[in-house]
């Protein structure tokens, strides 16, 4: 089950043979050398780190300079760790797209776009009250709570609040094109979040 990380560069379209068109997302997989493998008896779980995304030595600390350089690694910007996809790999090893084959199921994990300080007909999709005979509650979300009992509102009423910028998992997309000399590979479907933004790419069991 391989994983990988990923630059989301944005979207486009396929034409096939027999006509259709096929929106796809770019991405610009690894390379990702492995920096560190979790095992059972040291770490008490298996997992493998893999490092993403080239960076300026200034911008690291002293200690993740060290520790991507112990590894053989150039410093670079993300750290993410892989559970239970270790398999034979080893520190100094590097992940590409070659890992992954056309038509193979991928579940991609990223942070989504955000939108800031939402109301609730855009944040969670309320219905707008009238908008004519002097109607003062055109966006009000309405009533939120009782005033005698419980005289407080409840948590976790839908409410105003920020939008957006939490982890998403989309499930169910599908690899339609590798391009390994160019690090690209090309999924069917939307993945989370803006572009230039780095995602985590998993295989969909």
């Amino acid at each position: 089950m391989p994983a990988i990380l990923a630059r989301k560069l944005g979207m486009t379209q396929r034409f096939l043979e027999d006509g259709r068109v096929e929106r796809v997302t770019v991405l610009e997989a690894g390379p990702c050398p492995v920096v560190a493998v979790r095992s059972n008896d040291i770490d008490g779980y298996e997992a493998v780190q893999l490092a993403f995304g080239a960076a300026k030595e200034k911008a690291l600390t002293k200690a993740e300079l060290g520790h991507l350089k112990k590894a053989g690694a150039p410093p670079m910007r993300t750290l993410v760790e892989f559970r239970d996809e270790a398999g034979q790999l080893t520190v100094g090893d590097e992940v590409t797209v070659e890992a992954f084959e056309v038509g193979q199921k991928l579940k991609i994990s990223g942070d989504s776009k955000g939108k800031g300080f939402q109301g609730t007909i855009k944040r969670h999709r309320f219905n707008a009250g009238p908008k004519s005979h002097g109607s003062h509650n055109v966006r009000a979300p309405g009533s939120i709570g009782a005033s005698a009992t419980p005289s407080r509102v409840l948590p976790g009423r839908a409410m105003p609040g920020q939008m957006g910028a939490r982890r998403v998992t989309q499930r169910g997309l599908t690899v339609v094109e590798l391009l390994p000399e160019h690090n690209l590979m090309l999924v069917r479907g939307a993945v989370p979040g803006p572009k230039g933004s780095t995602v985590e790419v998993r295989t969909d069991a």
